[in-house]
């Protein structure tokens, strides 16, 4: 099994980012250090691949490829055929 070396490392933050940290953590049943470190792997090294990416900035500027009815159920699926 392959270890990753650790590096101690401080940082500043708010009282309150720390106090919803630990929150979130706790939920999950991990420690603080844990916690912070799969959240910041996350959103380091999952970026979305091109279509996605491509389908977000399409999103973004309202452009959409079909436009699907929300305004019931049953019309939504309607839309989607």
């Amino acid at each position: 099994m392959e270890t990753s070396l650790r590096k101690p490392t401080m940082f500043r933050l708010r009282a309150e980012l720390v106090d919803r940290l630990k929150v979130a953590a706790k939920r999950e049943n991990r420690s603080l250090n844990n916690y912070v470190e799969s959240v910041l792997m996350d959103v380091v090294y999952h970026r979305p691949n091109a279509e996605t990416r491509a389908a977000i900035e399409e999103a973004m500027r309202g452009e959409y490829a079909g436009v699907v009815d929300t305004s019931s159920i049953e019309a939504m699926m309607k839309s989607l055929e």
